[in-house]
């Protein structure tokens, strides 16, 4: 007995060693302790197993070759230094790759990478909001910029009218960027991109126009790049529009590959001794180079002389070429899928200028594809995702007017689930797009260059302005289809593709640019290890594998038991509603940082290659930045009590779509012989314990709801579109019978209380309205309130109506259509 009680003490006091061990291995793991506490753990763990004599020896010899530097150098990293590069493991890097990667900064893209976020700093970046000036023009200028514009007009005439372009010029809408100094507006990239945002709720080409001077192009490249006499000469001009900028990059051969353009440039020394540029050039695509009057070129440089003393071969160079110099070719337009904003070929053949056109002067020489990405790392998070945002915004107002105002089955069409749904998917983008250009603006106007969170905003924006402008399309339905005046979606569904290919297209920018470049650049160690490789930098190898791999373990063990307890270790910086958010926040990226080290660590440079998996990376960062966003967003305003379904539906939507992304990785990580556990039981438990599913149908119910309530949620989540009052406006005629019908609802259910009591018999209640009068069961003044609200609701659910000859009248060659003859037949169709 004795025998047996001590033996069970044993293997109680085992357990407890054990035990105590395994939990101070998740401790050290979790928190990331450095790998001197790791050395104390083990000795400890061998002290309480009483491990012979020989271990400990074998201990101190590893604590020397891990924890004395200098001999880790010597032996443990220069030989992996040396195997790495004899198999040429990590990715090999393009000087083009590299000056993209190193072009702009890191912000909190590098946090999300981390696995491990720093809350409270994403918490106190800055959410701005306007200045009183920006808001007065937005007020003033914008606001009757949008009141002259007629977005039919402009598309049955292909081109703005002339009041509009002088309107542009007065008010300085193409000098938004250029400072005070040089006569511009100087405004912040907040206002910037809410100027953009509400000139594309009311005209698509009237918005492009605006966009892109103040986007990528002469200004912004002058601003930060010339010579202060190019700026004196120029910003001034382009500030009234009194010169017209355009930019030109895209080459037949050369789109989403920008390095690869032809266009050229030779150096040469002309006959009064001063220095020129002879300048071929084909470039497409190009907004307003039709009616520039200075073009932004983009060229590869030769000087054979060396005249500018740089060297025979420069590279990519931007200078400004004036359009009216000899053998520039102008005056053609594209028509992209019919949107008549000026997109447009451009040649040159042997054109000539001085070197002093080069942006920067002879010192920009060869420094234009650092200008390029530079500035894009920036513009991307302007521009396009202030149009979407828009966009998105007017699609909300629209869709959930109609779906209150449109009838069927004697209900407005709102109140069906099947319309609910999609309903609920706009607003619930809205509220995510409002909340992640807010937070990227404020990121801009701090200096920050983050180009893989603006490639995030570039891609995203527009690919869910588009699912929000087909989800508007299916409610509309036949009324989004005809077009006229009174459609208001048609031509922003025509313009979609257009957004999705520009600035890099969304296939690209998803499989290349978000992850493909943000794995180097945002990773902590990544591209400092592959910068030491290249220049065989032993130290700050040494320095950065370590440390990589001390954040690999990290990673993993966060990984592993925020999974386990659905991210209830981590910590939130807020209380209320969004605490859980934050903390599955945590969960997601400890997961992801550690997925994405598995990737590159089993994969190295192929990873490159394998863009669907990529893409599905790229889309868990996407969605961990939009979903931060969102939740900087709740706290900016106040963790407002009536937000709180929006809060819930964006982020149930941002973690199911991470989650989704998770499967697909899981699914198709093929590693050599650990593949199968991905595809296995990390599959399996990941099906087992999302993250998250998608947002639930109660909260898409009050999303709807708002969608289609008049009243100060609805306009604060669509602030800042363009809205007119004119009731002979379609916009405004819409308002005017939502407003008109949501009045009326109540006499409505006035009407059918009274058919359920049967004092009026069963009948529609619009039909009632009289007999209810009479009945005493409604007022004279309620009585008329229907009366205009159904007289309204007719009005505006009406289609755009044409004669034969009105139809025909714009087209370029009209046919007359074929009228019937005296007995009301059709002619025959003539047979060939």
């Amino acid at each position: 007995m004795e025998d047996m009680f001590f033996g069970a003490f044993a293997d109680i006091n085992t357990w407890y060693v054990v035990g105590s061990a395994v939990a101070v291995l998740l401790v050290l793991g979790f928190t990331g302790a450095p790998l001197t506490l790791w050395f104390v753990g083990l000795a400890a763990l061998m002290w309480g197993f009483a491990a012979p004599t020989w271990s400990w020896a074998v201990l101190g010899v590893l604590a020397a070759l891990f924890l004395i530097k200098p001999i880790r150098r010597a032996t443990l990293s220069n030989g992996v230094m040396k195997m790495m590069k004899a198999l040429n493991f990590l990715p090999v890097i393009s000087q083009t790759e590299r000056t993209a990667i190193e072009a702009g900064t890191v912000w909190m893209d590098g946090e999300l990478f981390s696995g491990k976020p720093n809350f409270k700093r994403i918490l106190n970046e800055s959410y701005p909001d306007l200045t009183e000036d920006e808001q007065a023009f937005l007020d003033g200028p914008v606001e009757k910029l949008c009141a002259m514009t007629d977005d039919w007009e402009v598309f049955q005439n292909r081109e703005l009218p002339l009041k509009v372009w002088d309107y542009l010029h007065k008010e300085k809408f193409f000098g938004l960027i250029i400072p005070k100094k040089y006569g511009g507006l100087e405004f912040s990239a907040l206002a910037n991109s809410a100027v953009v945002a509400k000139i594309t709720s009311r005209c698509g080409p009237l918005s492009t126009t605006v966009m892109v001077p103040n986007s990528l192009g002469p200004a912004e490249l002058l601003i930060h790049y010339g010579t202060q006499e190019q700026k004196d000469y120029y910003l001034p001009k382009l500030a009234i529009g009194e010169e017209v900028p355009c930019f030109a990059l895209t080459e037949p051969n050369a789109g989403s590959d920008a390095g690869a353009i032809s266009s050229s440039g030779v150096v040469f020394k002309g006959d009064d001794g001063k220095l020129y540029m002879k300048l071929n050039w084909d470039k497409r695509y190009i907004t307003l180079a039709a009616i520039s009057s200075v073009l932004g070129l983009a060229f590869k440089l030769r000087d054979p002389e060396n005249l500018l003393g740089k060297g025979e071969d420069l590279g990519i160079t931007c200078a400004l070429i004036p359009t009216s110099a000899e053998g520039v070719e102008l005056g053609k337009r594209h028509d992209p899928l019919g949107v008549p904003f000026y997109n447009c070929p451009t040649r040159g053949k042997d054109v000539i200028v001085p070197v002093d056109t080069i942006i920067g002067g002879v010192e920009g020489a060869g420094n234009g594809w650092r200008m390029l990405m530079e500035s894009l790392a920036a513009g991307r998070g302007i521009s396009l995702p202030a149009s979407s945002t828009g966009g998105t915004k007017a699609m909300m107002r629209v869709a959930g007017a109609y779906a209150g105002v449109r009838k069927q089955f004697g209900l407005p069409i709102g109140k069906f689930e099947g319309i609910e749904e999609p309903l609920a998917r706009i607003a619930g983008y809205t509220y995510i797009l409002e909340a992640a250009r807010k937070y990227t603006c404020g990121a801009l106007q701090q200096g920050a260059k983050p180009a893989v969170v603006t490639a995030i905003a570039k891609y995203n924006f527009t690919e869910i302005f588009r699912k929000a402008t087909n989800d508007t399309m299916d409610i509309l339905g036949g009324a989004a289809i005809s077009r006229g005046p009174r459609n208001l979606v048609a031509h922003g569904y025509m313009s979609v593709p257009v957004s999705i290919t520009v600035e890099g297209a969304n296939i690209l920018t998803r499989t290349l640019m978000i992850f493909g470049q943000g794995a180097i650049r945002c990773h902590p160690y990544a591209f400092k290890e592959i910068d030491a490789l290249t220049r065989g930098d032993l130290v700050q190898f040494d320095d950065a594998f370590w440390k990589h791999i001390g954040h690999v373990v990290q990673n993993k063990f966060r990984a592993l038991l925020l999974s386990v307890t659905r991210g209830r270790l981590a910590s939130s910086p807020v209380s209320g509603p969004a605490a859980k958010y934050w903390k599955k926040m945590a969960w997601t990226s400890a997961s992801f940082a550690f997925i994405s080290d598995v990737a590159l660590g089993s994969m190295g440079g192929a990873l490159k290659v394998k863009e669907k998996l990529t893409g599905r990376f790229a889309d868990i960062l996407s969605w961990m930045y939009l979903g931060t966003a969102v939740l900087r967003r709740f706290e900016a305003e106040g963790r407002r009590k009536e937000d709180e379904p929006f809060l819930h539906y964006s982020m149930q939507l941002a973690f199911s779509e991470i989650q989704q992304a998770f499967d697909g990785i899981y699914r198709h990580m093929s590693i050599p012989l650990v593949g199968w556990i991905f595809r296995g039981p990390i599959a399996f438990w990941s099906r087992l314990n999302p993250i998250s599913t998608a947002p639930d149908d109660r909260t898409g119910k009050y999303l709807a709801k708002i969608a289609q309530t008049p009243g100060e949620q609805r306009d604060r989540m669509t602030d800042g579109i363009y809205v007119p009052e004119d009731v002979n406006e379609a916009l405004g005629r819409l308002e005017n019978a939502f407003r008109l019908s949501t009045e009326a609802e109540d006499v409505a259910r006035k009407i059918k209380d009274a058919i359920r009591a049967k004092k009026l018999p069963r009948d529609k209640p619009a039909r009632l309205v009289q007999k209810a009068l009479e009945e005493n069961i409604i007022t004279k003044e309620e009585a008329g309130l229907v009366k205009r609200a159904e007289e309204a609701r007719f009005d505006a659910i009406q289609g755009d109506e044409f004669t034969l000859d009105e139809y025909s009248k714009t087209a370029e060659n009209p046919v007359p259509a074929p009228i019937p003859n005296k007995q009301g037949k059709k002619p025959e169709p003539v047979m060939n």
